[in-house]
């Protein structure tokens, strides 16, 4: 039998499909955090405070919306959720390595060092590919999360299943219509993925370098993931909330025929009006459900695709 070492590296398909999987278990545990973020977010959207609430916080929302809507309000937009995340989580993972490797030898240094400036680059890149593929899943994610039929919150948009939310929106605006926002999941992506998987691996390599813990071990992996988990939170939350309110926002049809937001033009117009109006606060609405997303949503992705390439890489080499 061939060494393992003698063995090719995975294809970028085959980390993509690794990766996409991975991405798909993690979302399937994470989706319920993220209807509470999505809903807390659009709460008070664009009002000075004093306005009652529906929500008082993260755990409120879990809680009405079991009553109410029980598992399938919990678990709404997990279809689109799927299939976004093997597109994002498929490319992140997939193209991060190959970009790293490419950027280091572009500037003459191996392709085994570890740079902190081409590992964002790279992780930054491959969130902008994932993001682009998935931005019309997304868009219908982040709707029918925000929809409840007993605890409307925000923009409201009924969709009796994917294929009608996608036939629905191309319908009415046309191709456009579902590359709606694809600027403010660009730039949520770029800034979540270039910490993402940088922090992780840059964890990782200290923890074992450092003899703290095995290197590829489980717990390894838990620790990596739980402080890139953080990090992807705290940097990530300000853009987070621009593209869930960008998607969500009402449109009306302009002079020229097209279907435009009536109250943000772009991300970046999202986020001075919610500082204007909301305060800092504003933007980092929902980070406790953003948290609780994020966290277990990095540790389970990132742990899950070490072991399923692990796995695959294992089950590879025994039949070489």
């Amino acid at each position: 039998m061939a060494s393992s070492t003698t063995l090719p590296p995975l294809s970028t398909f085959e980390s993509f499909f690794c990766g996409g999987l991975a991405g798909c278990i993690a979302v399937t545990v994470s989706n319920p955090a993220e209807v509470a973020k999505t809903r807390l977010q659009l709460q008070g959207e664009l009002a000075k405070g004093g306005k009652p609430t529906v929500y008082k916080d993260a755990l409120d929302v879990l809680a009405k919306t079991w009553r109410n809507e029980g598992i399938r309000g919990l678990q709404r937009g997990l279809g689109p959720a799927y299939v976004y995340q093997t597109l994002l989580n498929g490319s992140r993972l997939g193209f991060y390595e190959p970009f790293r490797r490419a950027i280091n030898r572009s500037i003459g240094r191996s392709v085994t060092d570890q740079i902190p400036l081409t590992s964002v680059a790279a992780g930054a890149a491959s969130g902008i590919i994932g993001a682009s593929f998935g931005n019309p899943l997304f868009l219908i994610k982040v709707r029918m999360q925000a929809y409840s039929p007993i605890l409307p919150i925000g923009t409201q948009h009924y969709y009796k299943s994917s294929l009608d939310a996608l036939a629905t929106i191309f319908r009415t605006e046309k191709f456009w219509g579902l590359l709606r926002g694809a600027d403010a999941a660009i730039l949520r992506t770029a800034m979540g993925s270039s910490v993402q998987l940088p922090t992780y691996k840059w964890t990782k390599n200290q923890l074992g370098s450092h003899g703290l813990l095995p290197s590829n071990s489980i717990l390894t992996y838990l620790a990596s993931s739980s402080v890139s988990g953080v990090c992807v939170c705290i940097v990530m939350q300000p853009a987070d909330t621009a593209l869930t309110r960008v998607y969500n926002q009402p449109t009306t049809r302009t002079p020229d025929g097209r279907l435009a937001g009536t109250l943000y033009r772009n991300p970046i117009d999202c986020l001075w009006k919610t500082f204007r109006t909301e305060g800092v606060f504003g933007w980092y609405k929902g980070s406790t459900a953003q948290f609780l997303r994020v966290a277990p949503h990095t540790i389970i992705t990132l742990t899950m695709n070490d072991i399923i390439l692990n796995l695959y890489k294992g089950i590879r080499n025994s039949r070489s």
